[in-house]
């Protein structure tokens, strides 16, 4: 008997601890207010994330201007690759034997036509002559390697070709046109290292082949 009194007397406890625990989990609206924050604020846009339907893109507007007659940007950091000013419509898509950029930007043409030169390190060609024999034997300049990548650079080759090189004739990769739209701004600002270098790379002369260490 005093055995199932026990029982009785700690289940009760147990009860009354569980409840009081509960009570204190549960806010007290009179005093206290639990804060949410809606998903639809998550977004810049403000609007529905599970639906596009009450999304609507921002337009956009490239410039009209033409080649020659557009404002440079300012390189976004040090050594950035430029943006284009220019209206490219009828430029674009620019294949490796239909290139209209280098029509202005080929160095000696570009200085007459009021362009940027593209600068020497798209003249210089960094990939080894590579050769795969029939049996899947892969040779870079010559020798075989295991693996082609290398952490010390050991298979990159270093030649001045004096044009551009096939690597660099798909323009767009690095460059693009601006849109002036409503969009969230890029507050970002730029600290240059060099005293040109909102408009003028550094990346050419003994620094382009800085911290290379292979053969020509």
């Amino acid at each position: 008997m005093k055995t199932i009194n026990k029982i009785t007397i700690g289940l009760a406890a147990a009860a009354l601890l569980f409840v009081g625990c509960g009570n204190n989990a549960t806010p007290n609206s009179s005093s206290e207010t639990v804060k949410t924050i809606s998903e639809e604020s998550l977004g810049l846009r403000k609007t529905d994330l599970y639906s596009e339907a009450s999304t609507v893109a921002d337009e956009t507007r490239y410039t009209k201007d033409t080649a020659g007659s557009s404002q440079k940007f300012k390189r976004a950091f040090q050594d950035a690759p430029p943006m284009i000013p220019h209206n490219t419509e009828g430029m674009l898509p620019i294949t490796i034997n239909n290139n209209q950029c280098t029509g202005c930007h080929q160095p000696g043409v570009a200085e007459s036509m009021g362009a940027l030169p593209y600068p020497k390190s798209h003249m210089t060609d960094f990939r080894p002559a590579t050769s795969i024999a029939p049996d899947g034997k892969i040779a870079k300049n010559g020798k075989e390697v295991d693996n082609t990548s290398s952490e010390k650079l050991a298979n990159i080759s270093i030649k001045e070709v004096g044009r551009l090189t096939g690597a660099r004739f798909n323009c767009s990769q690095c460059h693009a046109p601006q849109s002036d739209s409503p969009a969230p701004k890029n507050t970002f600002e730029p600290a240059y290292t060099d005293a040109k270098g909102a408009s003028k790379s550094t990346w050419s002369g003994t620094k382009l082949m800085e911290g290379i260490d292979t053969t020509r």
